[in-house]
């Protein structure tokens, strides 16, 4: 388990840096689009950026599933996301991002949060238990969820958040992707536990992140919406871990408690880590105008 959770915890470092990377490169590119798979994932490694950060996040997925091999996966992601606090640090320091006081807060909160969760995190064993129906079930409605956090991006009312709502469904689709890593690395062996269902729905699920995740890098606040990515993915896992592979989720009324506790907390700081709706409005203003949602000027 210890190795296990030094490997969650280099992959939070190369996560984070690789998500900076991507962002850098994904914004110099053409807009993603879903109906144009091939043209729009090469445009996006035509990007050197994007690739340099595209490499890093594989290096980073490959500690991933080690970590998730060898550590529950509650526990395994609640360490991951614990470096989230780092994105802030690397943002300012490295890529010349502002990071706000209520962006910087949210991630403090995250890393609390995640931390919490870690440290109330206790198993004596790495569970493996799961039925088949259970997890395809979990993983189909996963993937709804994140259909519909990706069909909000058609609401006009929305748009100053469809970048966040696009992080979100990546995330989901991550965390559907770690599910069935878990249900591969850690369940059944042999042929039936490489060709199950959620082998096929995690690699499905994977592409879709990979495109969702581009495209709000292309168009959200880097900051915000790689911490929102993070934290889906997270939630996702660890909910994953509790109900599909028995991760505990306390050995006493006090840890339940503590770590019902610090999924509030997790929340309220993914609430806070976007950055505020007038920010996004300001900066479609600088770049194409007035914004029409703020109403005509009084003539001169």
């Amino acid at each position: 388990m210890l190795i296990g959770l030094l490997l969650a915890l280099a992959c939070a470092a190369g996560a984070s840096l690789g998500g900076l990377w991507k962002q850098k490169g994904a914004v110099q590119t053409q807009a993603v689009d879903i109906r144009h798979p091939l043209q729009s994932a090469a445009a996006l490694f035509r990007s050197k950026w994007f690739v340099i950060g595209w490499i890093t996040a594989v290096i980073a997925w490959l500690l991933h599933v080690g970590a998730l091999a060898l550590a529950p996966l509650s526990l395994g992601q609640a360490v991951i996301s614990g470096g989230i606090v780092l994105l802030g640090l690397l943002a300012e320091r490295f890529f010349d991002l502002q990071v706000t006081r209520r962006q910087w807060a949210g991630l403090v909160l995250l890393g609390l949060g995640m931390a919490a969760l870690g440290a109330t995190a206790h198993s004596d064993r790495n569970h493996s238990e799961y039925g088949m129906l259970a997890i395809a079930a979990f993983e189909v409605g996963a993937v709804g969820l994140a259909v519909a956090c990706a069909a909000g991006c058609r609401r006009e009312e929305l748009r100053d958040m469809h970048g966040l709502l696009l992080g979100i469904a990546g995330g989901i689709l991550f965390g559907v992707s770690d599910v069935s890593i878990k249900a591969v690395t850690g369940g059944y062996h042999g042929v039936l536990g490489l060709v199950g269902p959620w082998t096929f729905l995690g690699i499905l699920a994977a592409i879709g992140a990979f495109f969702a995740t581009a495209r709000s890098l292309q168009i959200g606040n880097a900051v915000g919406v790689i911490a929102a990515t993070t934290s889906a993915a997270t939630v996702l896992g660890i909910i994953g871990g509790i109900v599909l592979f028995g991760d505990p989720l306390g050995t006493d009324p006090a840890m339940v408690v503590g770590r019902l506790l610090a999924f509030v907390l997790v929340l309220s700081a993914v609430a806070l880590v976007p950055a505020p709706v007038r920010a996004h409005r300001a900066a479609r203003r600088s770049t194409s105008g007035p914004d029409p949602e703020a109403g005509s000027a009084a003539p001169a």
